[in-house]
């Protein structure tokens, strides 16, 4: 097929965002906490609310970000990726010309500034990409939501169409349980050489207050738990000592447990070592370089546990980005298939495998729902 003949299509990847510098670390958290997915207050109280939080939090954000160099890494590790996914999906001979553009929730590039990039290419089609292997309404509703928003506000009319969620896509599984594999055997000969017990794995995301569970619907637990299973399935060791557990928490409200810190004290008190998994984080980030890298460890090292190894997340794990390919074709068999989600009107109109439990992402969308 000819290059003139070739469809243009925007693959929108999505992430959460990061602060590029020391001043940009308060208005990220304001972002943030304004976000009605994050806080469901109604305006003016979440503004104010935000307002609060994010200025008496930007103090102790600041210090984290000084480990990492003052900034994230976020958006450069996924420039990484959005290059790689573009090469892939223009290699094959599928009629499409493609081009990968990036969309933050909280921080830059913001999704006007991106959805007015991607009228200005003219793309033909739109493939929505969250970065987020499992669905939440805090983390890929959310960002899908703002992107149909800015979509209007520039005049973006290519069709759209979602990849809802991915936890067992074979691509991130493989990538995951080969990175983990490498961890697990390397805490598996320190831990020899101390003459202590065989490591336990602890699969370690990103928590949410328990209520997105409840009272949403929200899949995300479930979805968790799904990818963490196949990873361990794919690893084939036999007796393995693993489970899920997460980090993160932020406020007084109740989350999801068990909580990531309880668990490394629990190891400490049965003196076992530990290998850590961020299995909801596909880049790296201040929850992986400084939470898990710093922070977990300092406290693994209080309770003497004898070994702590954490694993690298996927980045641009070739098996992750082809993975990333595969949940292009897919999403785009979809649009074929099914034609276009309409985003004039608030539905998700995402695609999604009926294996993953997903029900909560195909139901209609109504004005100011998360």
């Amino acid at each position: 097929m000819s290059e003139l003949k070739r469809k243009k299509r925007a693959i929108i990847l999505f992430n959460l965002g990061g602060p590029d510098g020391p001043d940009a670390v308060k208005p990220f958290l304001f972002n943030l906490f304004n976000d009605p997915a994050i806080i469901s207050l109604p305006n003016p109280f979440r503004y104010f609310l935000a307002k609060l939080i994010s200025s008496r939090r930007a103090p102790i954000a600041r210090e984290i970000y000084d480990h990492i160099g003052g900034k994230s890494p976020l958006l450069e590790l996924t420039q990484d990726q959005a290059d790689a996914l573009e090469t892939e999906l223009n290699g094959l001979d599928d009629g499409f010309e493609n081009r990968c553009f990036i969309a933050m929730r909280y921080w830059k590039p913001f999704a006007d500034d991106s959805a007015a990039a991607v009228k200005a290419w003219g793309a033909d089609e739109q493939i929505l990409l969250p970065l987020y292997p499992q669905f939440s309404t805090t983390t890929s509703g959310s960002s899908v939501k703002d992107w149909k928003r800015a979509c209007q506000k520039v005049g973006l009319n290519a069709p759209i169409k979602t990849a809802c969620c991915y936890p067992t896509n074979p691509g991130f599984v493989e990538a995951s349980a080969e990175m983990v594999k490498v961890g697990y055997e390397n805490a598996l000969k320190k831990s020899a050489k101390l003459g202590v017990g065989k490591p336990r794995l602890l699969f370690s995301a990103h928590g949410v207050p328990k209520a997105v569970i409840t009272k949403r619907g929200d899949p995300y637990q479930s979805q968790i738990e799904k990818s963490a299973q196949a990873v361990v399935d794919k690893m084939a060791i036999a007796d393995l000592d693993w489970l899920v557990c997460y980090q993160s928490r932020v406020g007084p409200m109740e989350w999801i447990g068990p909580s990531t810190e309880h668990e490394i004290e629990r190891a400490g008190k049965d003196g076992v070592p530990l290998v850590i998994v961020p299995i909801a984080f596909v880049t790296e980030h201040s929850e992986t370089l400084v939470e898990l890298d710093i922070e977990y460890r300092e406290i693994a090292d209080k309770l003497k546990i004898p070994v702590y190894e954490r694993v690298r997340t996927v980045c641009s794990h070739p098996r992750f980005i082809s993975g990333l390919v595969e949940v292009v074709s897919e999403t785009q068999q979809a649009l074929d298939r099914n034609g276009p989600d309409d985003y004039a009107v608030e539905t998700r109109g995402w695609w999604c495998p009926d294996e993953h439990s997903c029900a909560i992402a195909k139901q209609p969308m109504g004005p100011g729902q998360a």
